[in-house]
């Protein structure tokens, strides 16, 4: 798992927090600007503790949560593939002709389906083909009409 179980970035900056909590009070009345600088590292220092503290936690637990998890699957995996083996089926040759006749009727089903729909769109198709020359020809109306207007203004 790691040195002090993954904590260690969490020791660390904790000791630092510690040594520098512990230098504040004798420097306390030493210099002003030094009395500034603990005020401001000493709680930086607790928080990135306390952050690091939270991210290892948090770490910890996504981590064995989806080991829990996967664990569980493959648990349950095993148990459904066992009942599989253990229980097999048998089907005699009129069950498996009933059954093909039926998915040979639902796929005829589908394929009727698939030729209405192909056919549908081949008509819509064609449709947009006429929709862009009744474009075409009116936009060419539009400016022949332009094209009058402009001669009839030169005369």
């Amino acid at each position: 798992m790691g040195y002090a179980r993954n904590h260690l970035a969490t020791i660390v900056t904790g000791a630092f927090a510690l040594v520098l909590t512990g230098l504040w009070p004798p420097f306390y009345d030493f210099a002003p600007i030094l009395n500034f600088v603990f005020i401001m590292a000493v709680p930086i220092m607790w928080f990135l503790v306390l952050t690091c503290w939270l991210a290892q936690k948090s770490a910890d637990w996504t981590t064995n949560h989806s080991h829990t998890h996967e664990n569980h699957q493959k648990k349950s995996l095993s148990s459904t593939q066992t009942v599989q083996v253990e229980t097999p089926k048998q089907v005699n040759l009129l069950e498996i002709k009933q059954i093909q006749d039926e998915l040979s009727g639902e796929l005829n089903e589908l394929k009727s389906s698939v030729e209405l729909k192909d056919s549908e769109i081949e008509r819509l198709n064609q449709e947009i083909l006429n929709l862009k020359t009744l474009v075409k020809i009116e936009s060419l109306k539009t400016e022949l009409a332009n094209l009058k207007m402009l001669y009839s203004k030169r005369k």
